[in-house]
Parts: structure tokens; C-alpha cells; sequence
């Protein structure tokens, strides 16, 4: 149990369950891919030739395709990942379904009834694609592994990802209680084999112990004499407050949080070994203590000069500017450093979107209020964005050219205000007057 890592942009995606809420994956104002408002249409009988009708075929078989209705009372496509028995007649099943249009983490459970059964389809040739693999990339192949670029496990090749998806093809935990909030769970996380049988689990949001039923929280929490992450408090501004949290003094804590974390991102590397990682967990408080929002993750040491591991907002705050908030901080500790940092590789999609908004913020707020030429060097010993980030984001934005063996930025006012106004709100500010830290080296 361990650092979860190979991610960077966080979930700040609304729960699909509406009353609460990772890449490190999804930016603070990205909308929720659920399904909305796609037609209930049949599938076509001209959508390929690996495809044949079979209506009536019950108990359904792994690999059907059908409509579906989903909890917007609309019909998608989707595919029966799973089917388990809950009575004893052919018509006595639930299927585990993938909603074909949209995200792994929308996958669940539905009932025989929620099938529209004359839309039924099997992939006939599905088993003679996987074994011409090694052949032939196939069309279906060449998506799984575009949408790797999407989730962020850009490291995965196409067999290692459909070992990853056959083993985590299932949620195991459908959803959890930390604190005030129910929250459903997106993905599956590997906790130990005795709760394999365990839809929903109860946290304490103190100390992150999980327990299998309600009784054994509440007896729990009149033991437990924790109010806050057990670390040390390096920031508090207002009713927000950051603990530096390291894993090897509080290893179980640092497990905890990590198939915490897990349920709510989908391509991540669960590390055994969190001694090498700090935490940083960003609490919201009141009266009753203080209750985690987010973290990130860091390694100890970095010979690539990363400055975040794994960024997560939990599902309740999410939409609140706190992932940027998590980033902005990650930046902060790393100019009291003295160093550069970046976040670590591969970057998803969503994760490059998140950052790059926040490198546009940076520099653009810079160049605005800078009268003289400034160099690349210049920008990164301020900000402590790596130089490599700085020259791709300005390039993105075309403000930077190659003039006589060197880039130049170019920083027409006019240009400046229309890409800030287009990068949208920084989200909340990190006061660093309020952030008291000794950086790891220095230590002990």
C-alpha cells in the first residue's frame, strides 16, 4: 500500500450521485462525463460485420452490447462487463455494464429490466481480434490506446492495459462514508481479500482506518483521539489548513490514504511503499476538527526535480478551486526549496489542461506587470516552473519565437489580456505568509 503515483491533475470532477463529491485527472471546472441527452436509438444493422443480432439470448453473455436505461431515463449503449446471479432462473441475473460512450468510473450494476432486450448485440469475433493482437493493430486497439492518453497511463502498451482493465474491471467498493458525506465510489482499489465481499466501507476522516460496518465506526471514533491529519500543520489561513504528512512515521495512514484515493482514480500505480513519499493533505475546519478535502503527494527525493506525485480533490469539494489551490502550493514549497519543479510523467490530457492553466495564469500575471525583456531563465527562477514547461505553454500560445539562436517572448498587452481572460480564474490564493515549512533535506 503505498504512494499512488503516474498521475497529475486531480478529479475536480461533481459525483455522479449529485450530493457530494482523482489524475490526478479532471480540472476544477471540467463537467462530469455522464450521459446526457444522447438518443435512445437502436444500433444500426450497418455498424460493421463483427456484430449479429441476438434478441432473447438470457442469460445475457459477457460481451453483449445493448441499451441501456441509465438513471437520466434515457437509453445508452452499453456492454456487459460482468453478470452476476441473484435468484435461480435465466432471468435471475444483474449485469455490471460499461457505459460505452463515456467513463470507466459511470460503470455499475443494473437490473434485467433496465436492458432494452431487442437492442441486444455480441461481438462474435471479439476473442479472434485479442489473439491477432500481436499482429495487427486493430481499429478497436488504436481507441483503447488513444483513451490511454486520455486517463494517463500513457506508460501502458496495449496489452498491459487490458491486463489492467480484466483486473479492475469490477468495483469492488460501490461506495464509502467519510465524515458528513456518502460518496459514491468511480474505480476499483485492491484492498486486503477480507473486504472483497464489502459494497460499502466507513472511514474515520481523521486517521482513515475502514471498517465493514457503521457500529464499528461509531466505536471507533470514541477511541480515536485524532482531529486532524496526524502531521504536522505547515499552513492555516481562514478555515484552511495544510498537513505535511510523512509516510514512513505514519505508514498506515499513508496506506489508507492510498486506496482511499484510489476508488476515485482509475490508471494509477498503487506503490507498497510509502516511506519515500510525503503527503500533503488540505483540510477544511470547524468546531469538530479538521476534515481532509484533497492532497498531494511528493517523493522525498527526486532526481527528475518533481514537485507532485498524485493530486486528488475528494468528491464533496470538488469544483471549489481547491485543485488549483493543491497545485499553486505544490510550487509554493518548491520555491522555499530554492529548486525547479515539475509535475510527474505521463501527464493525462485533463492532467496537461489543469497545469498548463495554471502555468498560462503565472507567467501571463508576470509578463503583464514586466516593462523589460525577460528570458525563460528569468521566468523559471521566479516561479519555479521548470524551464521545459515555461517554453511549451508560451509556445502553446504562440508568444514566443526563435530569433538569432534564441527564443524571444513576444508580449503584445492586448495578446496577454485576451489568453488570461481565456485561461479563466486562478481559483484560491495560497497566502505564503501563513506557510511555516522546513523543506525535507533540512529535517531532523
Amino acid at each position: 500500500m503505498g504512494s499512488i503515483s503516474r498521475s497529475t491533475a486531480e478529479n475536480d470532477r461533481p459525483s455522479s450521485n449529485g450530493n457530494l463529491q482523482p489524475n490526478h485527472e479532471a480540472t476544477d471546472d471540467a463537467d462530469p462525463p455522464a450521459p446526457n441527452g444522447h438518443s435512445a436509438g437502436i444500433p444500426s444493422e450497418n455498424d460493421g460485420p463483427r456484430k449479429r443480432r441476438t434478441p432473447g439470448l438470457l442469460p445475457l453473455e459477457v460481451g453483449t452490447r445493448v441499451m441501456c436505461r441509465w438513471r437520466d431515463g434515457k437509453y445508452h449503449p452499453v456492454k456487459v462487463i460482468e453478470r452476476r446471479r441473484i435468484l435461480s432462473g435465466p432471468n435471475d441475473y444483474e449485469y455490471y455494464v460499461h457505459y460505452t460512450e463515456f467513463n470507466r468510473r459511470l460503470d455499475e450494476w443494473v437490473k434485467l429490466e433496465q436492458l432494452d432486450l431487442d437492442t441486444v448485440e455480441t461481438d462474435v469475433d471479439e476473442k479472434v481480434e485479442d489473439k491477432a493482437t500481436s499482429l495487427k493493430m486493430t481499429r478497436h486497439q488504436k481507441r483503447k490506446i488513444d483513451e490511454t492518453h486520455v486517463e494517463g497511463h500513457e506508460e501502458l502498451d496495449a496489452a498491459s492495459l487490458r491486463e489492467h482493465e480484466e483486473f479492475t474491471k469490477v468495483k469492488n467498493i460501490a461506495t464509502i462514508e467519510l465524515g458528513r458525506y456518502e460518496i459514491e465510489t468511480w474505480y476499483f482499489s485492491p484492498f486486503p481479500p477480507e473486504y472483497s465481499d464489502t459494497l460499502k466501507l466507513f472511514f474515520c476522516e481523521f486517521c482513515l482506518n475502514f471498517m465493514k460496518r457503521k457500529e464499528q465506526l461509531q466505536r471507533h471514533m470514541r477511541k480515536c483521539d485524532l482531529k486532524h491529519p496526524p502531521g504536522d500543520e505547515i499552513y492555516r489561513s481562514g478555515t484552511l489548513s495544510m498537513f505535511e504528512v510523512d509516510g514512513k512515521k505514519n505508514k498506515v495512514y499513508g496506506q489508507n490514504l492510498c486506496y482511499l484515493a484510489k476508488l476515485f482514480l482509475d490508471h494509477k500505480t498503487l506503490y507498497y511503499d510509502v516511506d519515500l513519499f510525503l503527503f500533503y493533505i488540505l483540510c477544511e475546519c470547524d468546531d469538530r476538527g479538521c476534515h481532509m478535502v484533497g492532497y498531494f503527494s511528493k517523493e522525498k527525493h527526486s532526481e527528475e526535480s518533481y514537485n507532485l506525485a498524485c493530486i486528488l480533490t475528494l468528491p464533496p469539494y470538488q469544483r471549489k478551486g481547491y485543485g488549483k489551490f493543491l497545485i499553486a502550493f505544490s510550487y509554493e514549497l518548491s520555491k522555499k526549496e530554492g529548486k525547479v519543479g515539475t509535475p510527474e510523467r505521463p501527464l493525462s490530457d485533463l492532467g496537461l489542461l489543469s497545469y498548463r492553466g495554471y502555468w498560462t495564469r503565472v507567467l501571463l500575471d508576470i509578463l503583464k506587470k514586466h516593462k523589460s525583456n525577460i528570458s525563460i531563465k528569468e521566468l523559471s527562477d521566479m516561479t519555479a516552473i521548470k524551464a521545459d514547461d515555461i517554453l511549451s505553454t508560451l509556445q502553446s500560445l504562440d508568444l514566443i519565437q526563435y530569433r538569432k539562436g534564441q527564443h524571444v517572448i513576444c508580449a503584445d498587452p492586448k495578446v496577454l489580456d485576451r489568453h488570461l481572460k481565456a485561461a479563466g480564474r486562478g481559483g484560491l490564493e495560497v497566502d505564503v505568509s501563513k506557510l511555516i515549512w522546513t523543506p525535507y533535506k533540512e529535517q531532523g
